[in-house]
């Protein structure tokens, strides 16, 4: 039952992200990554209603959470996901929030150039 509250969600989210790409093309029409930018703000946005909300108000957490959380946020952008482990790493440590922004930025940004690199050998 899980797989499928996952699959379900994803296949939302990955839609709706590919909506937010195809209405922002047409809505700026410039040379911007609007789409991401969207998707991340948004999605940021919705796991924070979303974590505190499944935490304290409904019985029903762990199946939406399987659901929305890892579902849809999931395929709609996975930098919610990297926005709210940076928040809790924060109230614990701003050293390791910082840390893990730019571990994660800084080595994603060399990962990425390094797979171009590579797959042009």
């Amino acid at each position: 039952m899980i797989l499928l509250l996952i699959a379900i969600g994803g296949a939302v989210g990955a839609l709706c992200r590919y909506g937010v790409y195809e209405w922002s093309a047409w809505a700026f029409r410039v040379n911007f990554p609007y789409a991401t930018l969207i998707v991340n703000v948004v999605g940021s946005f919705i796991i924070g209603v979303l974590v505190v909300w499944l935490a304290n108000r409904t019985s029903l957490a762990a199946e939406l959470r399987f659901l929305l959380i890892t579902g849809f946020l999931g395929a709609f952008t996975t930098f919610s996901t990297f926005s709210i482990d940076t928040l809790m790493l924060f109230k614990e440590s701003p050293v390791l929030a910082g840390l893990n922004i730019v571990l994660n930025v800084g080595v994603c940004l060399l990962a990425v150039w390094a797979g171009t690199v590579l797959a042009k050998v």
